[in-house]
């Protein structure tokens, strides 16, 4: 099995920044992608971004790109999103994913592990 557990939420005022984390540990895959996701209350959990382990492929959300930005750490076997410039619709409970293989997926099905969530919240 593969835990992941998440970090980094908390509040925030519109314009600022907060840095996600997602530790993962257990069971190990020679291909694999990571992603984030949010589920804001009342909405559908959404894709946010996803990063190819192997080679660091990343892709983004419209919503998010050029704010936020995915990163790996292979050492630590951890992914970051860092969020800049936060909005208010930014308001969700964030969580990471990851699925075998090498193909991004931005529909939430094509995921096999996921971590419990962190909340973000940002204040107009």
């Amino acid at each position: 099995q593969v835990q992941l557990v998440e970090s980094g939420g908390g509040l925030v005022q519109a314009g600022g920044s907060l840095r996600l984390s997602c530790a993962a540990s257990g069971r190990t895959f020679n291909s694999y992608v990571m992603g984030w996701f949010r589920q804001a209350p009342g909405k559908e959990r959404e894709f946010v971004s996803a990063i190819r382990w192997s080679g660091g492929f990343t892709y983004y959300a419209d919503s998010v790109k050029g704010r936020f930005t995915i990163s790996r750490a292979n050492a630590e076997n951890t992914m970051y999103l860092q969020m800049n410039s936060l909005k208010p619709e930014d308001t969700a409970v964030y969580s990471c994913a990851l699925r075998t293989g090498n193909n991004i997926y931005t529909d939430r099905t094509a995921y096999d592990y996921w971590g419990q969530g962190t909340q973000v919240t940002v204040s107009s």
